[in-house]
């Protein structure tokens, strides 16, 4: 077999720096007081005795109710509030308003003490290469794409066996989760065997996050060739059901007719990274064999003719923009992708890519996208040419959550705080240094806050984070290597 071969060929030195770099130890999604919670809240039992509570409800059936938190509600029939409440039942969302005091008076609702907290919709980063998540940081100064392709798909990638598959995978769950990005879609394009595919999904689900595996070929090195076809058995095996945290699309290195087709028999999104120089005529040739429509996400949007636009706004497909990533490895003009994408009336998520080089959190990528097209605008002024509008920071949130949520495939879903809606909350800190005073929430969260500030995280209810701790799983266990990974090379 393919793999037999594959493993016999491997470095065990290799091996051995991805097993030190993972020290990984099986997680669990299971709702458990974090190592050290009561030692850490002793004097403030309240926090404990509620988060108990939480862990411990009936998540079908229990209320719970945030109480006078500043919430972003990220949908204007519902509305911000400087001070409101979120209502909860079972793992959706009941009510929001300015008081909703009453529901908890019978004493059966869980009360979450918000005040001091701004309150947003979990935020949704459209497309991450998770099982990256160990090679944090090993091409910081790089600037090319091809460095990037050397560091990861050429040389290490080859030799991940489905352990490392698990190890990046949660490693980059709980980083989401830590960073109140509470949905992410895993572009896995490191798919070796079925081992290595099970073992990417199982870290999805033992991570308590909400995750879109898209499932997809490796780039170098040998594998087993059991992709695509392996797609109906992880369907049929891991996403029987419409209801689970994990759901399941394919994922393209671009416009590849025979996985469009795929997705259409298996019913299945499609992720793809880019779309290249000649999509208008793929995409008119796709739109011919009636596989064009709005299943579809495209990572980065760099480089579209405005005829592949047309196709694309005009089929509803979804568009996320990667301004860190663009910047680090020349993948087009600053801020281009993003101007391009408002320009043709396409409202785009926003993405991380993967953490070889930059940090997990989307707070500095909507930084970082904010400042780009102010000095895109800026520039076009300075040029006489003809200025777009400035983007807002509600924008910002709005990318980050809500048009997330659609390249996800769940704006129905989750993406704002709206009434029906799954519970996907998360809280961050005004009484921090750096996000006090409160004096415009929705510039605190993108100018000013960071994953630090972020206090707690609920997913469909139930808390992932709380009181700036994970909750769940235990971190020396996840990686035992106090003196450091021996990835690193030097200071």
């Amino acid at each position: 077999m393919a793999g037999e071969g594959r493993k016999s060929r491997t470095s065990a030195s290799r091996r051995e720096v991805l097993k030190a770099a993972t020290g990984l130890a099986a997680g669990t999604a299971a709702l458990t007081l974090p190592a050290g919670t009561a030692a850490a809240q002793a004097g403030n039992g309240g926090d404990a005795a509620t988060l108990e509570r939480l862990i411990g409800a009936n998540p079908a059936t229990r209320r719970v109710l945030f109480k006078g938190g500043t919430i972003l509600s990220v949908d204007p029939a519902t509305g911000n509030f400087a001070q409101g409440d979120i209502l909860i039942t079972g793992k959706t969302i009941a009510a929001v308003g300015r008081d909703l005091g009453a529901a908890a008076q019978d004493g059966n609702a869980i009360v979450v003490d918000a005040a001091g907290s701004i309150l947003i919709p979990g935020m949704v980063d459209c497309h991450r290469h998770s099982w990256e998540g160990q090679l944090r940081a090993i091409i910081a100064d790089s600037a090319t794409i091809g460095e990037y392709m050397a560091a990861t798909h050429q040389g290490f990638a080859p030799f991940y066996a489905p352990d490392d598959m698990y190890a990046g995978n949660l490693i980059t769950a709980l980083g989401c989760i830590d960073a109140g990005i509470t949905c992410f879609i895993d572009n896995s394009h490191n798919s070796r065997s079925a081992a290595h595919s099970d073992a990417a999904i199982k870290a999805l689900f033992d991570s308590g996050a909400r995750a879109v595996h898209a499932s997809g070929a490796p780039t170098f090195g040998e594998w087993d060739q059991q992709w695509p076809q392996d797609l109906e058995r992880l369907a049929r095996q891991y996403f029987s059901s419409d209801d689970e945290l994990v759901t399941l699309r394919i994922f393209s290195r671009g416009l590849v007719k025979a996985d469009w087709e795929n997705a259409r028999r298996l019913g299945l999104w499609v992720s793809m990274d880019g779309a290249g120089r000649d999509a208008a005529a793929l995409l008119q040739d796709f739109k011919a064999a009636g596989l064009l429509d709005d299943r579809r996400a495209i990572n980065h949007g760099t480089g579209i003719s405005e005829a592949a636009w047309e196709l694309i706004r005009d089929a509803g497909i979804a568009v996320n923009v990667c301004p860190r990533s663009d910047s680090q490895w020349a993948l087009g003009p600053a801020a281009m992708g993003l101007q391009d994408a408002l320009d043709q009336g396409v409202r785009p998520g926003l993405s991380v890519d993967n953490e070889a080089s930059y940090g997990t959190d989307l707070f500095t990528e909507m930084r970082v996208a904010f400042h780009l097209q102010r000095w895109t605008v800026h520039e076009a002024a300075m040029r006489k040419e003809r200025t777009p509008a400035l983007l807002k920071v509600h924008d910002l949130i709005e990318f980050a959550t809500i048009c997330g949520a659609g390249n996800a495939g769940l704006a129905k879903k989750i993406g704002s705080l709206t009434p029906g809606k799954e519970a996907d909350i998360v809280a961050i800190r005004t009484g921090d240094i750096n996000t006090m005073p409160l004096t415009k929430a929705a510039s605190t969260v993108v100018s000013y806050a960071h994953a630090g500030n972020v206090d707690a995280v609920f997913v469909a209810r139930a808390p992932r984070k709380w009181r700036g701790r994970l909750v769940g799983h235990d971190l020396k266990k996840i990686c035992n290597c106090p003196g450091g990974s021996r990835l690193a090379s030097g200071p």
